[in-house]
């Protein structure tokens, strides 16, 4: 077995990130004094995805890593005290993770090393935060992706933080989002898609994306990180004053019609306690999405990947319950006219071959994206539409399969009021 000591510090990298943002800010604060006193007359735009927007995944390990497990034991020495707790934070892991009721013996030989958080002994007592890691092979045919437990589908992950008075997700560097970032995911059935906020992750993935309701828009953005569905922890911090307690209430809700699953709440006694307070609580939410998914609540939503015809089926239900008697009551038989029989005519040309057109339109929003892509579905002799480039606040492009080719789409689109410009298989529509 390996025994790791870390230092009184378990997240070094905690501290290179506040020094680095330091050094940041004084080289700023630097550039505008240089600025004044120069009388330099010209200034820098920032591009809005500049800077550091969020903090990579740690890669999850092949084997179980249980973090943050604390023991206080007493023995007739401190080197008796020390080999009790080892003991005893082997048995607390092993039950953190779901693991069967066995013999003592039995978990310490799929042990592989204990890490070393935080410790200290004394002549009689031994306190300490320690991790404890299972080998793989071992361990997993009882707990982990090896064992029993299903395993959910893929689930973005969009942590919503809110801090004085602000909410964020990757806009800058916060700690909810660290938190879940360095969460080790190998013994959990849940399969966390978790992004890094990097390059446009930061302007898509936003506070106020759990908020939309577009399927449309939810498929797409859910495409790009290959995910099934979506997750939103919600952590909401409240100071009692700089430096002092502080309270955290936390909202574990899923799905893209953003629904509620649990609520609890922590408190952590100074700000240099935060960080061990959101890794709890990020642990108490694998808990609730555990449970929910035991329970069935995670399987990812039909209309996200079923297409029109699912959509149509939720679009009855709704009216359904809005108009229980089903609209007006039908006519007698009475007094319904059979309608005229209609002339078939029989067209023997062959049918026209589909052509592929690209087109260029503006996306403001999420809804600007529906209303051109249901505007384009809908002129007929279109066989299929798909964006293949979105771009949120600027020019998406569309790719479109059409009979009759760009000239019938181009017209039937000025018949819906849209200008149309370009000209061979590309196009261009705005309002």
């Amino acid at each position: 077995m390996t025994i790791k000591i870390f230092p009184s510090s378990p997240r070094p990298d905690r501290k290179k990130a506040v020094s680095g943002k330091a050094l940041g800010l004084g080289l700023a604060f630097a550039g505008v004094a240089a600025l004044g006193l120069g009388g330099l007359g010209f200034s820098r735009l920032v591009a809005q995805v500049d800077g550091d927007r969020g903090i990579a995944p740690l890669a999850s390990s092949a084997d179980i890593e249980v973090d943050n497990i604390r023991v206080d034991v007493t023995a007739k020495t401190g080197a008796e005290a020390r080999t009790k707790g080892w003991k005893e934070a082997q048995k607390l892991a092993w039950k953190k993770i779901g693991g069967p009721d066995m013999p003592l013996e039995s978990i310490d030989a799929m042990v592989s090393s204990v890490v070393i958080e935080k410790e200290q002994v004394g002549p009689h007592r031994y306190i300490a935060t320690l991790g404890v890691i299972f080998d793989k092979t071992k361990a997993g045919q009882w707990v982990g992706k090896g064992g029993a437990m299903a395993r959910s589908a893929p689930l973005l992950v969009i942590p919503v933080l809110y801090s004085g008075g602000v909410r964020q997700v990757f806009e800058v560097r916060g700690p909810w989002q660290r938190a879940w970032a360095e969460f080790q995911t190998s013994a959990t059935p849940v399969d966390y898609v978790r992004p890094t906020g990097a390059g446009g992750e930061s302007l898509i993935l936003t506070a106020g994306q759990p908020g939309r309701r577009s399927r449309l828009w939810w498929s797409t953005v859910l495409g790009q990180f290959n995910a099934s569905d979506v997750l939103t922890p919600v952590a909401r911090l409240e100071r009692q004053w700089p430096g002092g307690p502080v309270k955290g209430t936390f909202t574990a809700r899923y799905g893209p019609d953003n629904k509620f699953l649990e609520k609890f709440t922590m408190d952590a006694p100074s700000e240099q306690a935060l960080p061990e307070m959101l890794e709890r609580a990020v642990e108490r939410m694998d808990e609730i999405y555990r449970g929910a998914l035991a329970r069935g609540e995670l399987t990812p939503d039909a209309t996200l990947r079923a297409g029109n015809a699912e959509l149509d089926r939720a679009f009855a239900q709704l009216r359904e319950k809005l108009m229980p008697g089903g609209g007006p009551a039908p006519l007698p038989e009475a007094q319904l006219v059979p309608p005229p029989p209609q002339p078939t005519v029989t067209d023997s040309a062959p049918a026209a071959p589909a052509e592929t057109v690209n087109i260029q339109f503006a996306t403001p929003d999420a809804a600007a994206l529906d209303a051109a892509l249901a505007a384009v579905r809908g002129v007929p002799g279109v066989r299929g539409a798909s964006t293949v480039s979105l771009a949120i606040g600027g020019t998406s492009v569309m790719r479109v399969n059409m009979v009759g080719g760009s000239e019938r789409l181009a017209a039937a689109l000025r018949g819906q009021g849209w200008q149309v410009s370009g000209s061979g298989n590309t196009l261009r529509i705005s309002r």
